[in-house]
């Protein structure tokens, strides 16, 4: 078993270009998915922008990002990050989520999402905002 806590970072409309900077500066790959790729487009003008993406490099940087809809709030001040927990196995995220939804406010419960087997997003008890699911490949459909 392994599990992985990786910086989310979230953004209004500049996520692809926050991303690509950031592959500029550690090299490595980024990954994007649109939420038009995804099928998941609530507003014609965000269809280009990212619902999921990352930068991952030899070197072990990892860094994970996306545009936060218009319809959620967010605040660059209050809201800009996420701890992305992401696990190999369906019991091994379920405990991690299990633990850390003690005194939580959960946002969206541990449950099978279009991208993961499991995945859901909680508020601790501290308000550190924590996306959690199992690691699969990306089909695009």
């Amino acid at each position: 078993m392994s599990v992985k806590a990786v910086t989310h970072l979230n953004f209004r409309g500049d996520a692809r270009a926050a991303l690509t900077f950031y592959q500029s500066v550690f090299g490595g790959d980024v990954a994007l998915v649109t939420y038009k790729d995804a099928g998941n487009v609530q507003d014609p003008s965000e269809a280009d922008q990212v619902m999921w993406g990352q930068v991952t490099a030899g070197s072990g940087f990892h860094v994970m990002g996306y545009d936060v809809p218009s319809h959620m709030p967010w605040n660059r001040g209050e809201n800009a990050y996420f701890v992305s927990l992401r696990g190999e196995t369906a019991e091994e995220v379920t405990a991690y989520w299990d633990g850390l939804s003690d005194g939580a406010t959960v946002l969206r419960p541990l449950g099978p999402a279009q991208w993961a087997p499991l995945y859901g997003m909680l508020n601790d008890r501290f308000g550190v905002t924590w996306v959690v699911d199992v690691v699969s490949e990306y089909a695009m459909s």
